[in-house]
């Protein structure tokens, strides 16, 4: 069996959590022996990239707006001149189009995927007579309203509550056109159930494909990772450090991994920032404890995932369980500030890293099995 993936940005360098999600559902696929075709754009700074055997660069796209330079300022005009979402006109190219329609002309594809509601836009160009899969991360118009709420200048009001009726218009066709929708959580499941009764919610599983059995020299008492050039993220990160922080004692020493918050060495003397750090689940390993304050968002987050597949024990936001349920004990979930810094001692405090770690693993392995049954059932009855 062909399948045709279609996506935004190529997710073999998981850089993102919608990238390992990506590379999750295209691992899955192979697994289950199918052959499937990637296509999507390069990340502009990713000189060392270099594409699979079955990925297909459609161009180079920068892809966080706060380091793209002047191209916002295209997009945006792409935007209204297509009349496009304007996170979707940032993947929005000719070629993009042509590659699609030649690909599609020339093999013949047992199944298309659509990867992201931002590229509802291919969906003139693909056969409706092909069987079309959409796999939506998130209800994107949650996502830009709760932007829109939550900003108070008119001009950003403006901006997100076009966004938002924009990509729900995009997000309804393409859920309504799909034979099938995958979902990450039962609340988007929900929601994408009004618009096709064929919607399906996955247990995604943590990105790592090796777990830890041995017990790791720990090197900072808590561990904090995330992709922060993400608002979403970044305010998050902000609510830590501004209400959480506190009430921590001074000679915890605390380490950020991840691109976009260079600022936290500067204003916090006992935090380290690690930037981009290539290995992840080490990162995770060598934490005392995992800090995951998420205050907004969508969709299920691949970082509590990878924490808990970790070992280490995590205090998240309910935010940051979204999606999750059944959680291992080490796990532990607090909205307040004060309730959240009571949990991250308790664990500092009593050393609670060996007793859980065998507990989460099982958990996270368990998981990963039925992901990949979920994905042989589906594909085989679609």
């Amino acid at each position: 069996m062909r399948i045709l993936y279609l996506t935004t940005v190529l997710p073999s360098e998981r850089k993102t959590g919608g990238e390992i999600a990506s590379e999750s559902f295209i691992d899955a696929l192979k697994q289950c022996g199918y052959q499937v075709l990637v296509v999507g754009y390069q990340r502009q700074d990713s000189a060392s990239f270099h594409p699979k055997e079955n990925e297909i660069v459609v161009g180079q796209r920068y892809i966080e707006t706060g380091h793209s330079k002047f191209y916002p300022l295209l997009w945006m005009g792409l935007a209204f001149l297509k009349r496009l979402p304007y996170s979707s006109a940032k993947y929005y190219s000719s070629s993009y189009i042509k590659k699609a329609i030649a690909l599609l002309n020339k093999h013949q594809y047992d199944i298309a995927i659509v990867d992201h509601a931002q590229l509802g836009w291919l969906l003139p160009f693909i056969n409706t007579q092909l069987p079309l899969i959409f796999i939506a991360h998130n209800i994107e118009r949650e996502v830009y309203h709760e932007q829109f709420t939550k900003t108070t200048k008119k001009f950003w009001k403006n901006i997100y509550k076009r966004e938002t009726y924009l990509i729900e218009k995009m997000e309804e066709n393409l859920a309504r056109t799909a034979r099938e929708v995958w979902t990450f959580t039962s609340h988007d499941a929900e929601y994408f159930s009004t618009l096709n009764a064929a919607t399906r919610v996955f247990c995604l599983p943590a990105s790592f494909h090796k777990f830890q059995t041995s017990t790791v020299v720990k090197k900072c008492d808590i561990g904090i990772i995330g992709s922060w050039t993400w608002k979403a993220n970044l305010l998050g990160l902000k609510w830590f450090l501004e209400s959480v922080y506190p009430l921590l004692p001074g000679e915890l020493s605390i380490e950020i991994a991840g691109k976009g918050a260079e600022w936290v060495e500067e204003q916090y003397p006992n935090v380290k920032y690690r930037g981009f750090v290539s290995d992840a689940q080490k990162f995770m390993e060598q934490a005392r404890v995992i800090a995951i304050p998420s205050i907004s968002g969508g969709g299920v987050q691949i970082k509590t995932l990878d924490a808990i597949a970790s070992g280490t024990p995590i205090v998240a936001t309910p935010k940051a369980m979204r999606g999750i349920s059944n959680y291992p004990s080490s796990t532990r979930v607090a909205e307040k500030p004060e309730n959240f810094a009571n949990h991250l001692m308790q664990i500092l405090t009593f050393k609670e890293i060996e007793k859980n770690q065998g507990s989460s693993i099982v958990w996270s392995q368990q998981r990963q099995q039925k992901f990949l049954a979920e994905i042989a059932d589906c594909i085989g009855n679609l």
